[in-house]
């Protein structure tokens, strides 16, 4: 078999746009088909109209079609994710639980629903087979982890992981816990995403477990932490291979651009030093809104409300706070129009409690935005740091930011006051972040490495 043909890649995620793993997926997508590629993408919940994006319904068998179920399912689903919060979500999980007695009790019991029926024929969907089957987050409701085996019996496939739930008996970030290294139980936090109702950490991590021995599975990760994090794991010596692969943005959409004009565009002032606030998910519990809050208040007090405006994009939560300037925009779906927001900033905070390797970050180096983090999970590994001193003596050599400590809200201040006083250190360490994206983390080279890994695979199978 020829390695060197256009492949036909068939993904797996949870929602065909949107940020985190649906925003790397989709722009795979795009890299791919730019190479001529063919590629499909199953998802729980479309929102889009690409015809090559294919919902997966939770239950397609013949009783679900001739009661109409799997109708109003793809229905509510295909609402909750063109309108969010609308109640479309909650609807559509309901009618589950009331059609499907075993999937409630399982919920009452604080097991993690694994029962869809349609994830056990999705190849059979498409009209050609394809080459490799590369899958994103599985959790999100729309998948059954249970086919991985004889999914990848039949074809290669690869597994990106974008935070820890398939190593943990419930949780997507442990918070600190290790219980997940030696089979859960008795788990201190129920209510982490995806939260569950009673203690079956145990079972749950029992059955994951017990799926991955009886898969052939190849596990990538975007960050050197989240590999470490597998190394610990009982995915260690049932997987077949793990590779690290950085997470890439797209330098021609993400790249610098005039400040006063994407102020006019998005009708955002010229007059006052601009501070955009953690993007990423609505309401995430996996941001850090108490830290943004803390230093948002201490910005005021040393700059002056008159000379700042914070802008929170997709985080309602984080602009909730009174005495502070703040403007709070929609989420945005279309990159043009995000890379915007980052052009008109004089500075981006993300306070996370939790984060495996944020396209945000590297999104705002990209257009030449400097960046203030938290110093959790692989976001280390994107930012090279300066200290506060560094700036305050414009030292700061080829840093792209600043890392303080989670929830060091005082430090966050502290550098925040010290780049917004020093605009020729901010635009240094806006141009060296844009040379560090291009140089290591865009779409260009993360699309080269999977399609080399693929060839690899499939140069081994033949």
């Amino acid at each position: 078999m020829s390695t060197t043909r256009p492949l036909a890649i068939a993904k797996i995620g949870e929602m065909d746009q949107g940020g985190g793993a649906a925003a790397v997926a989709s722009g795979l997508m795009r890299g791919y088909r730019s190479l001529g590629h063919q590629v499909w993408q199953f998802v729980g919940r479309k929102r889009g109209d690409d015809p090559s994006v294919i919902p997966l319904a939770d239950d397609e068998r013949p009783a679900a079609r001739a009661t109409g179920y799997a109708a109003a399912q793809r229905l509510l689903r295909r609402c909750a994710a063109r309108h969010p919060d609308r109640g479309f979500g909650l609807a559509s999980r309901s009618l589950r639980l009331v059609t499907h007695p075993s999937a409630l009790i399982g919920k009452l019991r604080g097991l993690e629903d694994f029962d869809f029926p349609g994830t056990h024929h999705l190849l059979e969907r498409l009209d050609r087979s394809p080459d490799v089957v590369h899958a994103h987050n599985l959790h999100g409701g729309f998948f059954d982890l249970r086919a991985l085996a004889s999914l990848t019996a039949q074809v290669p496939t690869i597994l990106t992981l974008h935070d820890m739930w398939v190593m943990t008996g419930h949780c997507a970030h442990a918070l600190g816990c290790d219980r997940w290294q030696r089979g859960c139980g008795a788990c201190p936090d129920l209510t982490l995403d995806p939260a569950i109702h009673r203690d079956a950490t145990a079972a749950n991590w029992q059955r994951k477990q017990q799926v991955f021995s009886a898969s052939r599975l190849h596990i990538a990760t975007p960050s050197r932490w989240l590999r470490e994090q597998v190394d610990r794991s009982m995915l260690a010596p049932l997987v077949q291979d793990v590779r690290v692969i950085a997470n890439g943005v797209d330098t021609a959409v993400f790249r610098p651009g005039d400040r006063a004009a994407a102020r006019v565009s998005l009708g955002l002032p010229l007059d006052r030093q601009i501070v955009l606030l953690t993007a990423g998910s609505r309401g995430s519990m996996w941001k850090d809104d108490r830290t943004l809050h803390g230093t948002m208040r201490r910005l005021v007090t040393t700059r002056g409300a008159d000379a700042l405006l914070f802008v929170a994009v997709g985080r309602e939560s984080a602009a909730r706070i009174s005495g502070a300037p703040v403007r709070s925009d929609a989420f945005v779906h279309d990159a043009a129009c995000m890379a915007r927001y980052y052009q008109a900033a004089d500075l981006y905070l993300h306070a996370a409690r939790a984060d495996t390797f944020p396209l945000a970050i590297l999104e705002a180096m990209a257009c030449g935005t400097p960046v203030i983090a938290t110093e959790v999970g692989g976001i280390a590994e994107q930012i090279v740091a300066a200290s506060v001193a560094a700036v305050r003596a414009r030292a700061i050599g080829h840093a792209t930011g600043v890392l303080v400590d989670a929830g060091a809200e005082a430090d966050m201040a502290t550098a925040a006051d010290a780049l917004l006083a020093d605009a020729e250190t901010g635009a240094q360490m806006g141009a060296n972040g844009v040379r560090r994206v291009r140089a290591c983390f865009s779409l260009g080279r993360q699309v080269e490495a999977y399609l080399s890994w693929y060839r690899e695979l499939l140069a081994a199978a033949s």
